[in-house]
């Protein structure tokens, strides 16, 4: 190597899941969470919705609205994420069904 060249940067391939390769608990309700979160976003940048706007839309205050916006979902369920999404004229939908796994996974799919 010249003394321009750094060393090369090793990489690691991932699972599909980031918090659960970071070791954090509940890795799949986690991932569900931020997707769920991301999907609320969307729509309310989508609509050219103000966070006070959004937050009556949602039956929540501004300032959690901010939290959503900047993905911080930590004090909001799961389902009161789906809640949210309903109220901004979404279905939600939960398919249940085996897996050839040991365990199975969590997916949200958005049309």
């Amino acid at each position: 190597m010249t003394p321009r060249m750094k060393k090369p940067i090793k990489a690691t391939k991932g699972s599909r899941n980031v918090f659960a390769d970071l070791g954090l608990p509940h890795p799949e309700q986690e991932l569900l969470k931020a997707r769920l979160t991301l999907q609320i976003y969307r729509i309310i940048k989508e609509r050219g919705l103000t966070q006070v706007e959004a937050g009556k839309i949602l039956g929540i205050q501004q300032p959690h609205v901010s939290l959503l916006m900047r993905n911080r979902s930590g004090t909001f369920s799961v389902e009161r994420l789906m809640d949210f999404l309903t109220a901004l004229g979404q279905d939600v939908e939960i398919t249940v069904r085996p897996t050839r796994k040991q365990h199975g996974a969590m997916f949200v799919v958005v049309e």
